[in-house]
């Protein structure tokens, strides 16, 4: 018996020391991390992100031509403008006529289809001068067949058990990179470093990023903070990757969402689920790129008007006053109501028959001049209001020390009386949209007309 005890003590013991190891080893290894957690660059705590299709933006589908644009996208209000991938497009097993934007054939170059590097130079030079950030589209996860990388160094390629180069997905245009191989990823980041240091931009949109390992996103986003701080947007809904290496992610399941309430096959109770869970599971700094439409969803998917139907201004609205960084797509600011062709020349009309411009225009200054609708942490957390009909209203505080914030959107076609439930909601309100005041007491009842949104700030 006394054998026993002391054996059930020796192993209690060695238990004990191992556990103790264990938790200094852990220790080491968060306290040597936490120097590179991301640190979001201050111009990004109110923005509004604009996507440039350069190839559709104009007649002519050049950087010279979108350049005329850039004072009007300041006076609309946006201060980070993102561009679909610049550089020169692989001719090797091409799409259409014109290929896709994602085949790239040379990290450090333009194509010419839009112009020079020079011509790029100027314009995030006079972005800057109108306070307004650049970002580009990094393809990371592969290049064209046709690249200057597969020539040079084949073997920072994957390759099939037939020694083919593997194409990822259905993307026949486009050959897959290998991040095992230590130089490839010297290659890359030294080629990020190029557009941020010499070029000047001010961060990337990373196409596919979680094809590509995290470890390697870590180490670009440490690299490219030396030179200054940076804006990293992941295409990608992965927790993980916004703990050291992105700012940001897509909130693609919020989109989702949306799209299916206004089909009529969710409730609007989702959106809550959607938001307790992002709590549950993402960093507390977390930003979530919340958009009705880009260039992929209106390409394949349909425009914002299919998708949408009557309720694009309301969702629009939606996604500047949820958490998160809200997006503007090229054409959706007047109203564009066609898939643009992704292949080919199609160009955007900019006739705003919907007269849609002001509308943008004053959700953009919202969500600059509002600070709990700040990004991250800075921002206000969401606190729902119950109502009456919780299936079809979504109703919220948004509140900090100085600033309160009430929205009541109307996520139906149908005609609503709607009374909320509790107090927090009752103070004296201007009606951001149409600036009338409106004093809510308790027990408010509420007519809405189907897809009616008001936005309410504290008088």
């Amino acid at each position: 018996m006394k054998n026993r005890f002391f054996s059930v003590m020796i192993q209690v013991f060695f238990v004990a020391i191992t556990l103790l190891v264990l938790t200094s080893l852990i220790s080491c290894k968060q306290s040597s991390t936490s120097e590179f957690k991301v640190i979001h660059p201050s111009w990004v705590d109110n923005a509004t992100v604009y996507e440039v299709n350069i190839r559709q933006f104009t007649h002519e589908g050049t950087l010279k031509a979108f350049e005329t644009h850039l004072p009007r996208l300041k006076e609309l209000g946006v201060e980070i403008i993102w561009f679909m991938p610049i550089h020169p497009i692989g001719e090797l097993n091409r799409k259409g006529p014109l290929g896709s934007y994602y085949s790239v054939k040379d990290y450090l170059a333009v194509s010419p289809e839009f112009g020079t590097i020079d011509d790029f130079k100027r314009i995030v030079s006079k972005a800057h001068e109108f306070g307004m950030k650049v970002i580009i589209d990094w393809v990371a996860n592969h290049t064209s067949h046709d690249a200057i990388l597969i020539k040079e160094h084949p073997d920072w390629y994957v390759y099939d058990s037939k020694g083919t180069v593997v194409s990822p997905f259905d993307w026949s245009d486009v050959a897959k990179l290998d991040y095992n191989k230590k130089g490839l990823r010297e290659y890359i980041i030294n080629a990020m470093k190029f557009w941020v240091k010499d070029v000047g931009v001010d961060g990337f949109r990373c196409d596919v990023a979680a094809e590509v390992p995290v470890s390697f996103w870590n180490e670009a986003r440490k690299e490219l903070d030396i030179i200054k701080p940076v804006f990293m947007l992941a295409e990608a809904e992965t927790p993980e990757m916004q703990k050291y290496a992105f700012d940001a992610d897509y909130a693609w399941k919020f989109h989702k969402i949306m799209n299916n309430i206004a089909k009529g096959k969710e409730s609007v109770n989702s959106i809550e689920k959607y938001l307790l869970n992002s709590i549950a599971t993402y960093p507390k700094n977390t930003i979530k790129f919340n958009f009705i439409t880009n260039h992929d969803e209106n390409s394949w998917n349909g425009t914002e008007f299919e998708r949408l139907g009557d309720g694009v201004k309301t969702f629009a609205a939606l996604s500047f006053v949820m958490p998160g960084l809200p997006l503007i797509y090229s054409g959706q600011e007047v109203g564009l109501n066609k898939r643009l062709k992704f292949f080919e020349k199609d160009d955007i009309s900019w006739n705003d028959s919907l007269g849609l411009t002001p509308f943008y225009k004053k959700l953009v200054e919202l969500k600059k001049t509002n600070s709990v609708l700040a990004v991250g942490d800075k921002g206000a957390d969401i606190l729902r209001i119950k109502s009456s009909n919780d299936s079809c209203v979504f109703s919220f505080l948004r509140k900090n020390e100085s600033e309160k914030l009430f929205s009541i959107f109307n996520l139906s076609d149908k005609d609503i009386k709607v009374t909320f439930e509790g107090d927090e909601y009752v103070d004296l309100f201007n009606d951001y949209m149409s600036g009338e005041t409106k004093t809510f007491v308790k027990g408010e009842e509420v007519t809405l007309k189907p897809w009616e949104f008001h936005i309410y700030i504290k008088k």
